[in-house]
């Protein structure tokens, strides 16, 4: 769900010279797009997660990249970018990450080491309407939470959480616009008040728990109904009239994340929700130096746009108003793709020719620094569970020897099956590019 994480991590003192943004108070024309975590600049702040509503104007943002059905197993990481690489070519990379993910056995881990906030990886085309499943094995412990979720630029969300201290049950929710169940707009509220609204419901799971078992978790997001659906068996049918009309309607990305909601700084009712404070020195930490999530097999499948969209080609969704409405959205022949990091939707072009067009630069202009590695979109004064952080110029291996840190990143090569390990990409229900650097939390 969309939570907001409030200084989860230490920031560098650049990170905080970044001007905020939010849909009362837009971004400057010179850096206009305002990224998830409501800070303006260009670059990765114009991809994925980029807010319309607190951008300069409509055309700020890049395009986003169209749905696309596709099945994804996990032989290795050749699909996947930090966002210091992508510039918004979907085609060429299905992904984007930030944190510690990992290919092992044909399955894909996302790790979280002791004292970071994880691991967040996000599909970079995004969906509008459509069917999305995948087989995860969830995290364990308290405060430590699993998120699968759909999550667009302005905030709409579905979402399957996994709070680590009930290994029983799956949460299920939805959002519009990051509007919580309640009255008042405090994450506290939010979360200790979950089980009572009707955003949020739990599904039961089958067998032994969702840490040691295999489950299949799907979405079925169609515009007059919401389905969630676990190991084949309906759990949760809504229909818009049950809504009253506010669940997801725009495009979104779907994102994987595994994050630490029970961090000692998040608020009281966000670290309740959790089961209480995360342990560091649980037996996992001891036994292999990290919390892991693991998924397998992931399958999309795009359903057609709604009736009537205004359509002018077949590779990107624009918004064509700062409302953020279904209505607002246009389907068009618009390049995705950016020059360089400094390029914005209103030139993307900007340094194409450039030597370094694609530079591992990680400049506060160009790279958001705020949220955590289990948030899908921060910004606005909202984080998603399912959203990274700020930047780091060095970090831990998380297993010993398979990861590559940030600072040695430009210049070293990982394997295929590790990523490195502090480059910044996204943040995520919580929650711009698609994800931020994950960094140490100060204790």
């Amino acid at each position: 769900m969309v939570r907001f994480v409030p200084a989860l991590l230490a920031l560098s003192a650049t990170a905080w010279a970044a001007q905020s943004c939010s849909a009362s108070s837009q971004c400057p024309e010179d850096k206009p797009c305002c990224s998830q975590y409501g800070e303006c600049g260009t670059g990765a702040f114009c991809l994925g997660g980029c807010d319309v509503q607190g951008s300069f104007s409509t055309d700020s943002c890049a395009p986003m990249p169209i749905c696309e059905s596709k099945s994804y197993t996990w032989d290795n990481l050749d699909n996947a970018a930090l966002n210091t690489k992508y510039l918004g070519n979907a085609s060429a990379t299905d992904w984007t990450y930030s944190g510690f993910p990992k290919v092992t056995d044909g399955n894909l881990e996302l790790h979280m080491p002791k004292n970071t906030v994880g691991t967040l990886f996000a599909n970079n085309h995004y969906i509008w309407y459509g069917k999305v499943s995948a087989k995860i094995k969830s995290s364990r412990g308290a405060g430590v939470v699993t998120a699968f979720i759909l999550l667009s630029d302005v905030k709409d969300e579905i979402d399957y959480e996994f709070v680590g201290a009930d290994l029983t049950a799956v949460q299920t929710n939805y959002y519009w616009q990051g509007v919580p169940d309640l009255d008042g707009d405090g994450m506290q509220e939010r979360h200790a008040n979950q089980e009572t609204g009707h955003n949020s419901a739990n599904a039961t799971v089958n067998g032994e728990d969702t840490y040691s078992d295999w489950h299949t978790y799907e979405i079925d997001w169609q515009p007059e109904q919401l389905q969630w659906i676990v190991d084949g068996k309906v759990t949760r049918t809504l229909t818009k009239a049950q809504t009253y009309n506010e669940t997801s309607k725009t495009p979104s990305r779907m994102q994987l994340s595994l994050w630490p909601a029970g961090q000692a700084s998040n608020a009281e009712g966000t670290i309740a929700w959790a089961g209480g404070e995360i342990n560091w020195d649980s037996e996992d930490i001891k036994k292999q130096g990290y919390y892991s999530a693991t998924f397998g097999q992931i399958d999309v499948q795009c359903y057609d746009p709604p009736s009537g969209v205004s359509t002018s080609g077949n590779d990107s969704y624009i918004y064509t108003s700062d409302t953020g409405l279904q209505s607002d959205v246009a389907i068009t022949g618009n390049s995705t793709v950016l020059g360089s990091m400094g390029a914005t939707g209103l030139d993307p072009t900007l340094g194409a020719h450039s030597s370094s067009a694609s530079s591992t630069s990680s400049s506060n202009d160009t790279m958001p620094t705020g949220g955590s590695g289990g948030a899908g979109a921060m910004g606005s004064g909202h984080s998603s569970s399912s959203s990274s952080s700020s930047s780091s110029s060095s970090s831990s291996d998380d297993s010993g020897s398979s990861t590559t840190s940030a600072a040695a990143s430009a210049s070293t090569t990982a394997g295929t099956n590790s990523a490195p390990g502090q480059e910044r990409v996204l943040q995520g229900s919580l929650f711009a590019v698609l994800v931020a650097v994950v960094a140490l939390v100060m204790q």
